[in-house]
C-alpha cells in the first residue's frame, strides 16, 4: 500500500488574488508564466477559502497516480498515515509574488476558536529560495503607527490609496533568509519572492486592504465572514519580530549538516529544519513529515525501493514508512513537521 512509503503527490496550484509563479520555472522545470495560480499548496489537507468556489478538494493535495486525494487516505488509514496524531498539524506552500500582496495579520488559536471554530491559527513561517531584482517583504507596523493610524488607512484603501504599505517596516531579502511570523502580526510578501512557507493548517487571513494590485477584494475577502471590527481584534499593533533568523546546527558528520530552522525555542505550532548533503545520507525517521528539495538531486532508498529526486519534488513520510528509508546525494531537503 502507498502508506509504507514515501508518498508523492500531483502538482497542486491554488488560485489566489495576487499575480505571480514565473518563478515556479525554475525551481519545478515547467514552463510557469505569471497568472492567478501563484502558489503550489504541498502535502495538503487544507481546503482553499476563495470566494465562489464549489470545488470541495480546492487546496488538497492527490496522490501521484492515483484518484485518492490526501485528507481521505488520512481518513481510511489513520494509524498507518499518522501513527498517534490526529492531524498533519502543519500546511506547507512553495509561493511566488510577481505583486506585492495585501497587508494582512493572521489569527492566532484563541482567535480561531472564538471566531471559527478552530484549534489552529496561522502561524506561519518563510524561506527565501529566489528572488526577482527588488525582491522585498513588510515586517510589522513603523514605531508609532497608532491603530488610528491603520483605520484611515483602511479607509483610503477604498480609492486605491496605498497608504498602508507606508505604515509597514520594510526588508530587503535575498536567497536563504529565514523569516517567522507571529499570529497577529502584521505583515506583507512583497514583490519578487520565491518563497517556502510552512504555517498551521488552515487559510484564515485577514487582509483589510481594499485592493491587490488591480483586483478589488469583497469584504468577505478581506474579514472571511466577520464584522471589520471583529476582524481588526486579529492585528497587534505593537507585535514585533527579529528578522531574518540564524539557523541553530543540529548535527554536522561526513556529508551532513542537519539545522534547525524553525524549532520549539520560536514557536510549538511546527517544526522546519534543512538537510544538507554532499555526498552523504540522511535517514527519514520522523513520522507524518514533509521534505521538499530546495537544491541538488539524491535518492531516497529502502528494502526493494529506489526512487530519484531533484529540486523542486517534494513527498510525505507516513508512520508506517518512517525509519525505513534514506536519502543519498548532494542536495538540500526541507524537512517540515508538527
Amino acid at each position: 500500500m502507498f502508506y509504507n512509503e514515501p508518498i508523492f503527490f500531483e502538482k497542486n496550484r491554488v488560485a489566489r488574488v495576487y499575480t505571480g509563479g514565473k518563478l515556479f520555472s525554475e525551481f519545478f522545470g515547467d514552463d510557469s508564466e505569471d497568472g492567478f495560480f501563484p502558489e503550489e499548496w504541498v502535502v495538503s489537507t487544507v481546503h482553499a477559502l476563495n470566494e465562489g468556489s464549489t470545488d470541495e478538494y480546492e487546496g488538497i493535495s492527490k496522490i501521484a497516480g492515483t484518484d485518492i486525494y490526501l485528507n481521505d487516505a488520512i481518513a481510511e488509514y489513520k494509524s498507518e498515515m499518522l501513527g498517534e496524531r490526529q492531524d498533519i498539524g502543519i500546511l506547507t506552500k512553495i509561493l511566488d509574488s510577481a505583486i506585492r500582496l495585501p497587508v494582512q495579520a493572521h489569527p492566532d488559536k484563541a482567535f480561531s476558536s472564538k471566531y471559527f471554530n478552530s484549534k489552529y491559527g496561522k502561524e506561519e513561517s518563510w524561506i527565501i529560495l529566489a528572488t526577482r531584482p527588488g525582491a522585498k517583504i513588510y515586517y510589522g507596523f513603523k514605531d508609532g503607527v497608532t491603530f488610528e493610524d491603520f483605520e484611515k488607512a483602511i479607509d483610503e484603501s477604498d480609492n486605491g490609496s496605498n497608504a498602508m504599505e507606508d505604515l509597514l517596516c520594510s526588508i530587503d531579502v535575498k536567497v536563504g533568509d529565514v523569516i517567522y511570523i507571529p499570529a497577529k502580526m502584521v505583515h506583507a510578501i512583497g514583490y519578487g519572492c520565491l518563497l517556502l512557507e510552512v504555517q498551521e493548517p488552515t487559510d484564515f487571513t485577514i487582509q483589510p486592504e481594499r485592493f491587490c494590485g488591480d483586483y478589488r477584494l469583497s469584504d468577505n475577502e478581506m474579514y472571511i465572514g466577520l464584522s471589520r471590527k471583529d476582524a481588526l481584534g486579529c492585528f497587534d499593533i505593537e507585535k514585533k519580530y527579529p528578522a531574518p533568523l540564524t539557523p541553530e546546527v543540529i548535527e554536522k558528520s561526513n556529508g551532513l549538516v542537519y539545522e534547525s530552522i524553525i524549532g520549539k525555542n520560536i514557536t510549538e505550532s511546527f517544526n522546519v529544519r534543512t538537510i544538507r548533503l554532499d555526498n552523504g545520507e540522511f535517514k527519514l525517521n520522523k513520522s507524518a513529515s514533509i521534505y521538499v528539495v530546495l537544491e541538488g538531486n539524491a535518492e531516497i532508498n529502502g528494502k526493494d525501493y529506489k526512487k530519484e529526486i531533484k529540486k523542486g519534488d517534494y513527498f510525505f513520510v507516513p508512520a508506517n514508512a518512517a525509519d525505513k528509508f534514506i536519502i543519498k546525494g548532494s542536495a538540500k531537503i526541507a524537512e517540515c513537521f508538527a
